[in-house]
């Protein structure tokens, strides 16, 4: 565990994903922002009962959003602890299962891109503990002195929260503390401000918006959904580099036009491009089967020959040095 500030404290899972341990103010009292990849609830409530002995449980889990590396042990979680899962009301159809997000696009390039291929679909359907945050202003839950700010762009109703204290920033998949297209650099958590969540990203010009939004507020100290905790002006400054230069993918499905979404879930969605891989892969394949094949018929059961009248060869294994 990793501490981002004081009273929020960082839990990285499976060398892929963080969840936050964040301190309400009152002795023993706390909130669970995120839950990781299904599977994770032991390691999670491991973490909790070290840091807050083993009989505590948060306020409340709150979900930055619901997709499956977020959401995945938040059912497990809060029937465990008897605790309602919040999120902000646009990821309502998704977590209860009366929706399904964006299409991920493989084609947009990297390499997390190419794994995203073979990411789960389903998720965890959490209606009976999933409420709606409410809007009717900015504090957070449980949390004096934190403000959550709405992020779109990665999931529609993605939330980050911010500490204007001390300047302490929570950005969920609006940005990554590490080089999120990569999945090596996930892996070896090497700190770098970076565009987050490539594949899952349906509205690139949201995407900007909201990272700019987060580079103005100028934090200091930063904890994102994916990548190793980062502190300091030079942490401040990479994000506003980042804002200023918004990378947005050359090609790739919502590039030109972004899926549309409503309180009900996507409302529109362009046509997607053709993805060439699972062509080649076939045929690749293909092209191995028939050489397998060919082998097999042609030579895989042929017996060695010699010329009539000869034995084959035996190396003399007693002469000297030979064996010994």
């Amino acid at each position: 565990m990793d501490q981002v500030a004081p009273g929020v404290t960082q839990l990285r899972i499976q060398r892929f994903v963080n969840v936050y341990f964040i301190e309400t103010g009152q002795p023993g009292e706390w909130v669970l922002i995120d839950t990781g990849l299904p599977g994770s609830a032991r390691t999670i409530g491991a973490a909790a009962a070290e840091k807050f002995g083993d009989d505590s449980r948060p306020k409340a889990i709150i979900l930055t959003h619901g997709h499956l590396d977020h959401v995945g042990s938040a059912k497990e979680l809060a029937l465990r602890w008897q605790v309602p899962v919040l999120v902000h009301p646009l990821e309502l159809p998704y977590v209860t299962g009366q929706a399904q997000y964006p299409p991920r696009d493989p084609t947009v390039g990297g390499s997390l891109a190419f794994m995203a291929r073979f990411f789960p679909k389903e998720l965890p359907n959490l209606r009976e503990a999933a409420q709606a945050i409410s809007t009717d202003d900015d504090s957070v839950p449980y949390l004096p002195g934190w403000r959550w700010l709405h992020v779109p762009g990665h999931a529609p109703g993605q939330l980050a929260f911010f500490r204007e204290s001390d300047k302490t920033l929570i950005g969920a998949d609006a940005f990554a503390t590490c080089h999120h297209d990569s999945v090596p650099a996930i892996l070896l958590a090497i700190p770098k401000i970076s565009r987050a969540g490539t594949p899952f990203n349906y509205d690139w010009e949201a995407s900007r918006d909201s990272v700019r939004r987060l580079a103005d507020l100028q934090p200091e100290n930063i904890g994102c959904g994916h990548g190793p905790v980062m502190r300091g002006p030079a942490a401040t400054e990479q994000l506003r580099q980042l804002a200023d230069n918004y990378p947005i993918p050359e090609h790739g499905r919502y590039v030109t036009e972004p899926a549309r979404t409503d309180a009900s879930g996507v409302e529109f969605l362009p046509p997607p491009p053709p993805d060439k891989l699972p062509v080649q892969a076939a045929a690749i394949g293909a092209g191995l089967l028939v050489a397998g094949a060919a082998w097999f018929l042609l030579g895989g059961k042929r017996k060695p020959s010699f010329a009539r009248g000869t034995t084959p060869k035996v190396p003399d294994y007693t002469r000297r040095g030979v064996g010994d």
